[in-house]
């Protein structure tokens, strides 16, 4: 009986899953952070969405009010990783939504669909 395979890939998938998603989240913010701040620290970004991601899991289940929480939270995780204060945060932000929705597009139209944006809100 060999059912520990199957285990062990699910497993392999799910921390293959994780960590792709992991670093198109970093890139969206790395591009953010370089176009707004100047700032090219590509690790900084992957640590941002990292913690941008756990912010994010921390409020976001909250009825009602939790979308908020979680926004204030990722933001405040950005403001606190690069200069420029919350504006700068908030078009951080934004770029990195949009650079990741176009990694994420590109790969579709390659037939890889499975990730997500990990530390990216709405992707």
């Amino acid at each position: 009986m060999e059912p520990a395979p199957i285990q062990a890939a699910g497993i392999v998938g799910s921390l293959i899953n994780f960590v792709v998603s992991l670093l198109i989240g970093g890139l969206g913010i790395y591009v953010g952070a370089k176009v707004l701040t100047g700032v090219e620290d590509f690790s900084k970004a992957v640590v941002t969405a990292l913690v941008g991601a756990i912010a994010w899991a921390i409020f976001g289940w909250i009825p009602i009010v939790g979308f908020l929480l979680a926004l204030v939270a990722y933001l405040a995780v950005v403001n606190y990783q690069y200069p420029g204060g919350w504006v700068n945060a908030v078009g951080i932000a934004l770029v990195a939504w949009l650079a990741s929705l176009v990694v994420l597009l590109v790969l579709g139209a390659l037939g890889v669909v499975a990730f997500d944006a990990l530390g990216v809100p709405g992707v």
